[in-house]
């Protein structure tokens, strides 16, 4: 099985995807954005412009955490893939993955909870980008696939315990 956990930047999808997995026997936490710091030189950061060199690194980094994610299922671990996959995006990668089943969740927090959670971690994700813009992006855009779970009051493991009693059999 796969799990794709995705929404906004500061949405907790690292925490969550890396207790969820160490809550599961057999299973392997795929990065997206591993891929995307893999590229030393000539990396085009995604910003609001959306230049194409940018969207095609971005697709190349989809595929890539695709691909792993399926080899990991294949070997036999459930892949927990985490990444920021909002829009039209999101379906069109779920066609890159070849396991089934594939579990989504999306993680929605309200977006003062997510300027919060943004102010107290150490890396900066937003850039060009705003809370706004991207839950706006998030919210109207992007396909009612899968589990959404509202985390805003929620701490990541009651996020995880949400996500379990969802999934389908994890045998």
């Amino acid at each position: 099985m796969i799990v794709v956990i995705t929404g906004v930047m500061a949405a907790g999808k690292s925490t969550v995807a890396q207790r969820l997995a160490e809550r599961l026997p057999r299973s392997a936490h795929v990065r997206g954005d591993v891929f995307r710091r893999m590229i030393v030189s000539g990396r085009a950061e995604l910003g609001t412009d959306l230049a194409a060199e940018a969207v095609d690194q971005l697709w190349l980094r989809y595929r890539l955490a695709a691909g792993t994610a399926d080899a990991y299922a294949d070997a036999g671990f459930t892949t927990i893939v985490q990444d920021v996959i909002l829009g039209p995006d999101l379906p069109r990668f779920l066609d890159l993955l070849r396991t089934r089943p594939v579990h989504v969740v999306v993680l929605a927090p309200d977006p003062a909870t997510v300027e919060r959670r943004e102010r107290e971690r150490a890396k900066s994700g937003y850039g060009e980008w705003t809370v706004a813009d991207l839950d706006r992006s998030l919210r109207s855009e992007t396909p009612r696939i899968g589990q959404w779970i509202d985390t805003s009051g929620q701490t990541p493991d009651e996020t995880v315990d949400a996500i379990l009693a969802a999934l389908p059999d994890r045998k």
